[in-house]
């Protein structure tokens, strides 16, 4: 409570003050700032949109898409990585509006027996080992909520555990630590316990709606046409991995150009009442964490606690000179993408690139064009994010 309370006063306080106001850079100078970026990075392909008041107002991709040397383009196929969570979470969002889901009851009243009692290879085939969970009561604790706001208790994933083995390492909801198995539990709930098929709730919620024509949680045969492999910190290549499952922790295939569209629609509020809208970026818990990853960190001092920051439903929300935003990231291997938005101008950026080596250079890139926003650069990437050395404390996410 303590905490949840200390991340609505600092967002409070924010929201009151006048937010500062920041002219958009021309295109031009955008074009010059991330050849800038990718020369000083070595990244070799970066993808940008911009969007103002709710409607994109630049779309535009840089470099190559593969070895061979052909152009990334704003209609290239690259991979959304954790960008698939917060999609996931705005049609879990629709879902709650629609009364099929409730964000606060446990995931117990919607599975029709026991979750560790799932044991069908099949299941674990596709989801986590949840009978790892067995004589551990806590899973009955979780709920919706809990899960979006990566605070189940989980690691990241439980196949990254020392034993290989899912286990809660700490009460439900008290505590911030990400986890892409949590979000794998809201999908299986979804599927397993309400009926519903994930893939194709987000096609029709989500995607088409969007006209997201070129977005999948799953391969599609027509995407290797123009694809996107990707670079590696070492500049190796590795070719675009064809994700047969969907995984709503992080399967999505996207554009630029169809992410563009998403968060524009995200800013605008297209698809959930305002009140629905609200609640995704409202602070749901306080983070009191230093980072991200590693995950399962212990709470910081509260002294050196950003008392502003919070998770919200699929999103990290936060506040600064020019008032309340969010900010959301991707990432493995051979991917970096981000997406930050300011609330008073229904302003945001995003960036995908298919070479992590362009994450160094993310936090200058939103800077130029959002202006300072204070975001939480230290806790998404580790201390000194400007320096090759903290690109070691990056984990898939």
């Amino acid at each position: 409570m303590i905490r949840h309370l200390l991340a609505v006063a600092a967002l409070v306080l924010s929201a009151c003050a006048t937010p500062k106001q920041v002219a958009l850079p021309s295109h031009a100078s955008i074009d010059a700032e991330v050849a800038r970026a990718m020369a000083a990075s070595g990244a070799q392909g970066m993808a940008i949109a911009v969007i103002d008041q709710g409607q994109v107002v630049y779309v535009n991709a840089y470099g190559r898409r593969n070895a061979v040397g052909e152009a990334l383009q704003t209609n290239t196929i690259m991979y959304g990585a954790s960008l698939t969570k917060v999609a996931f979470a705005y049609m879990v969002t629709q879902l709650v509006e629609e009364g099929i889901v409730d964000l606060d009851t446990t995931i117990d009243h919607y599975l029709p027996r026991p979750l560790p009692d799932y044991t069908e290879p099949e299941v674990e085939d596709l989801y986590a080992r949840w009978s790892d969970l067995a004589g551990d009561e806590r899973w009955r604790l979780l709920t919706p909520r809990i899960l979006l706001t990566h605070s189940s208790g989980f690691a990241n994933f439980g196949f990254l555990e020392p034993d290989g083995r899912l286990r809660i390492h700490f009460d439900p909801g008290t505590h911030y630590s990400y986890s892409g198995d949590g979000i794998i539990l809201l999908q299986f709930v979804l599927e397993r316990g309400l009926g519903l098929d994930v893939g194709h709730e987000m096609q029709r919620r989500v995607f088409e709606p969007f006209a997201m024509s070129n977005t999948s949680l799953i391969w599609r045969a027509d995407f290797a046409g123009n694809l996107a492999d990707g670079w590696g910190l070492d500049g190796a290549t590795e070719p675009h991995d064809e994700r047969s499952a969907v995984r709503a922790a992080g399967s999505m295939d996207t554009t630029i150009a169809d992410f563009a569209r998403f968060a524009a629609a995200f800013v605008r509020g297209d698809g959930l009442s305002p009140a629905a809208r609200a609640e995704m970026i409202r602070p749901g818990l306080a983070i009191t964490v230093a980072s991200q990853f590693p995950v399962l960190q212990p709470d910081l001092p509260i002294h050196t606690r950003r008392a502003d920051l919070a998770a919200s439903i699929g999103l990290i929300v936060f506040a600064g000179p020019q008032g309340r935003a969010f900010i959301r990231g991707g990432h493995n291997d051979t991917t970096g993408n981000i997406w930050a938005c300011i609330e008073a101008r229904r302003r945001c950026v995003v960036i995908l690139s298919n070479d992590v080596r362009a994450e160094l250079e993310f936090p200058r890139i939103v800077a130029f064009i959002l202006g300072d926003t204070e975001a939480p650069w230290e806790f998404l990437y580790g201390p000194a994010p400007s320096q090759p050395s903290a690109q070691a404390s990056l984990r898939p996410n």
